[in-house]
């Protein structure tokens, strides 16, 4: 995730644009930059903090675009910072999101010299391209982003051009009408201590900003959008126009899936390219054991991780609270490698498990979304999950960006001892490839859910049940409902409901069944009817061929052991609703804290 500003008017804009800048600090970055424009352009960036950005004794610009930017394409280099340039310096863009088709676009522009390894530089080579063609900025916009596969929020400006042109598709961008300019940012954050009237840009939309209006297009037509009025605080303005953080979140998740697979995935071979590695090979071939530790939602991730490394690579693997670690007997320690995953990369047990391991001279992987986390020091490795900060206490996108990650490593580790099936691999990169977009036509479904959420949200009790991949799915849904309802809420793997918890269901216990590729679906059936015929409502989650007789279906598509996760966003947004619809702190939950630090 990455923050945009950016400012025109009749004032300078370089101090705007930082004090812009580092009212999205929040969001998290490595790397920060400003462009500057006038008859000639001139950007200032590099990586580190906004603080450290050095300028010249003058800056009298009146126009200019800034930018906050969290790895994804590329490491933190100020080369690889934003804004970026054409060959000219005359064009400058900065971007948030994922161009996906960026390697054949780049392949096109042979004739370009690259500076960076981004995705984005290949914007500005091909607006160069076109201003060779017009002078017109907003047109060479236009055209550009109809080349463009993925999301985006674009901000372009160019030497001897009036104002600012911005492109959105997919990725949040707002226009601020401000007495002495205008602006566009990713959020309204920044913008605050300006202008309290904002538009909200729709997908396909491209403005031109300038210091005397702001002029939107869609499909070539001129349209208006509507002015809102801000009246949020200072932390509700930083959700993006969401009513909830944990909702931005839910929501953002196609992005994160996008930035944690992008540039990791050989779909030739069916391989990952985990590039941050430096396990060896051999070292991965030797393994006898794979210990997972974590807490939490990171804890039903590794649930999820363990299944899919012994299915593909053939090892033997353990999940443990990180808080009851030990090492048992009988490990060759030189044989063993622990993974710790974690969100914040500070999780206290999760910290003191993998120092005990380190400290038997057991090897240890990070996997965690912050760079320069604690973990991420310590470990021997890490691998970055790249789903941008989170702020709801409630994980809601690190959960599956964590579990794909897991299944990369899976696929990593299998490769390394050849235990990988070529058709196998090959199958779960595509998958994988698959997964934004289906998690994005759940979230299209988000009333629907909302309708149900509200019909049972009166139940006594709720359980979760899905056996294999479906267990750490139903595990994580019950844990969702309570931490944010306060409802009591129980997952477990659907072949226990025998074993004790059949006593507790009741026409007042909702039941949500996971019925999907990858849990076992027609074993699972036979417990749906046993809580059926005890009066509980069912509400399945299933794929198209596994269709069975309960009270509310969704479907997921035919995506393989990836299809739970998917089913998992059906239960963030059932437990979000459910939630709001009984009023509750939904980001804020009584007792609990984003990241815990203490033992």
């Amino acid at each position: 995730m990455c923050g945009i500003i950016g400012y025109v008017g009749t004032e300078q804009a370089q101090p705007r644009l930082v004090a812009g800048l580092q009212k999205l600090e929040y969001r998290g970055y490595d790397s920060a930059g400003i462009g500057l424009v006038d008859d000639q352009l001139s950007v200032f960036k590099q990586a580190g903090l906004i603080g450290d950005l050095e300028f010249p004794a003058e800056t009298p610009q009146t126009c200019g675009i800034g930018h906050t930017r969290w790895s994804t394409h590329g490491k933190p280099t100020a080369a690889n910072a934003h804004p970026h340039t054409d060959c000219a310096n005359r064009v400058a863009v900065v971007h948030n999101g994922i161009i996906a088709n960026y390697d054949d676009l780049r392949a096109e522009l042979s004739d370009h010299e690259f500076r960076s390894e981004t995705d984005t530089e290949v914007v500005a080579h091909l607006l160069e391209a076109e201003l060779e063609r017009t002078e017109d900025l907003r047109a060479a916009v236009t055209a550009v982003i109809e080349r463009l596969e993925g999301s985006y929020a674009l901000g372009v400006v160019a030497a001897g051009y009036d104002g600012i042109v911005a492109a959105r598709h997919k990725s949040p961008l707002v226009v601020g009408y401000g007495e002495d300019g205008n602006f566009i940012a990713s959020d309204v954050t920044p913008l605050l201590a300006h202008t309290r009237s904002v538009s909200y840009l729709e997908d396909g939309d491209v403005a031109h900003v300038t210091r005397d209006g702001v002029e939107v297009h869609n499909g070539g037509k001129p349209v208006d959008r509507a002015v809102h009025t801000i009246d949020w605080d200072a932390d509700a303005a930083e959700k993006g126009g969401y009513e909830h953080y944990m909702l931005k979140e839910i929501h953002e998740q196609p992005t994160a899936l996008r930035q944690a697979i992008s540039g990791r995935l050989d779909p030739v071979e069916g391989h990952a390219e985990l590039d941050d590695l430096s396990l060896s090979a051999g070292f991965l071939d030797d393994v006898d054991e794979v210990q997972f530790v974590a807490c939490g939602t990171s804890y039903h991730a590794c649930l999820y991780g363990k299944q899919l490394l012994e299915t593909l690579a053939d090892v033997r693997a353990t999940v443990e609270f990180a808080s009851e670690y030990a090492i048992g007997s009988g490990r060759d320690h030189e044989r063993t490698l622990v993974v710790g995953v974690s969100q914040s990369g500070e999780t206290a047990d999760t910290l003191r498990a993998l120092r005990v391991a380190s400290q038997s001279g057991i090897r240890t992987l990070a996997v965690t979304n912050t760079v320069g986390s604690t973990m991420a020091r310590e470990c021997d490795d890490t691998v970055y999950i790249r789903a941008g900060p989170e702020i709801g206490v409630a994980a809601t996108k690190t959960f599956a960006s964590q579990v794909v990650i897991l299944a990369l490593f899976a696929l990593h580790v299998a490769a390394a001892r050849n235990e990988l099936d070529s058709t196998v691999g090959r199958q779960l990169v595509e998958n994988l490839h698959a997964l934004p977009g289906a998690v994005q036509g759940v979230l299209d479904r988000d009333d629907a859910v909302a309708e149900v959420a509200t019909a049972y949200a009166s139940g006594e009790a709720f359980f979760f049940i899905g056996r294999r991949m479906g267990n750490p799915v139903a595990l994580e849904g019950a844990l969702k409902l309570k931490e944010i309802s306060y409802d009591h809420a129980e997952g477990f793997p659907a072949g226990e409901l025998k074993h004790g918890p059949l006593a507790l269901v009741t026409e007042a216990t909702p039941v949500l069944a996971l019925l999907t590729n990858g849990t076992r679906p027609e074993e699972t059936r036979n417990n749906v009817k046993e809580v059926q015929s005890r009066g509980a409502p069912v509400i399945a989650i299933t794929n198209d061929g596994n269709r069975g007789s309960h009270e509310v279906g969704f479907e997921v598509p035919d995506l393989g052991l990836v299809e739970p996760l998917v089913a998992n966003v059906y239960l963030q947004l059932f437990a979000y609703h459910v939630a709001r619809d009984k009023g509750r702190s939904i980001d804020r939950p009584r007792n609990l804290a984003k990241s815990v630090t203490v033992e």
